[in-house]
């Protein structure tokens, strides 16, 4: 891709800048039967309220805040893409944004523990805290209770990603020469579609978003470029040439 003078990158979290989905993987590290309780319930409840639901039981087990913050500091995350998004940050230039379904105090943890406590511009995701107790408390972002978003492509009821992007866009009233998405599952399709032709989204691999955009792609407009990628050291390859 030609060098920019300004250019925004945006990063799902989950399975994209990490190689975990972190709301399953405490509960794998921590308490397996809860994550196969949530794999029996994942269609019957909404999934940020369950993982919301088995942090409370995990609490009521006496699993600590410790506990959860070890095992976030040992998520999977590649060094490639350690390197790669440092590089890139310093190489200046470039902002960056994550939008994730997530939460704030796994995200916050996970980036601390690899130094990047200072990487993106702003977090878009779940709002949680600790509690005294040690309870992490997590809800939606989008209150179940208030205005819903609408979505029409098919984000969750927590967060509508598109709507996300759109108003980070506003917030900073930036005029970014490229836009570059960088996600997995099918809830980024709806904020690609927000991207112009001089865009692009780098995609991994054999996962939601793929199959979203082979199948809806061309129905739903979208207009930017589309680049795959399967490992971290693909990204930081095509970092190095941005």
């Amino acid at each position: 891709m030609e060098p920019v003078e300004k250019q925004l990158v945006v990063f799902d979290f989950d399975w994209s800048l990490v190689d975990q989905d972190t709301d399953r993987w405490i509960f794998e590290v921590l308490a397996p039967d809860l994550r196969r309780k949530m794999k029996s319930l994942k269609d019957e409840i909404q999934w940020t309220d369950l993982v919301a639901q088995s942090l409370r039981e995990a609490h009521g087990r006496g699993i600590t805040r410790e506990q959860i913050e070890n095992a976030l500091q040992i998520t999977p995350f590649h060094p490639a893409m350690v390197r790669g998004v440092s590089n890139l940050k310093d190489a200046g230039k470039t902002t960056f944004f994550c939008l994730s379904n997530a939460n704030s105090v796994f995200i916050s943890t996970i980036l601390k523990s690899k130094g990047l406590e200072t990487l993106f511009h702003e977090i878009i995701t779940n709002p949680a805290e600790w509690a005294p107790s040690g309870l992490l408390k997590l809800r939606r972002r989008v209150d179940p209770a208030g205005t819903q978003h609408g979505c029409k492509v098919g984000c969750s009821p927590n967060m509508c990603k598109g709507k996300e992007l759109e108003a980070f866009l506003a917030r900073n009233a930036a005029d970014y020469d490229r836009i570059i998405y960088v996600g997995d599952g099918s809830n980024d399709f709806c904020p690609i579609l927000r991207l112009r032709s001089q865009d692009a989204v780098f995609c991994r691999s054999h996962r939601g978003l793929q199959n979203r955009i082979e199948k809806e792609g061309e129905k739903e407009g979208l207009r930017c470029q589309v680049e795959y990628w399967g490992g971290a050291w693909e990204i930081e390859e095509k970092f190095n040439k941005l």
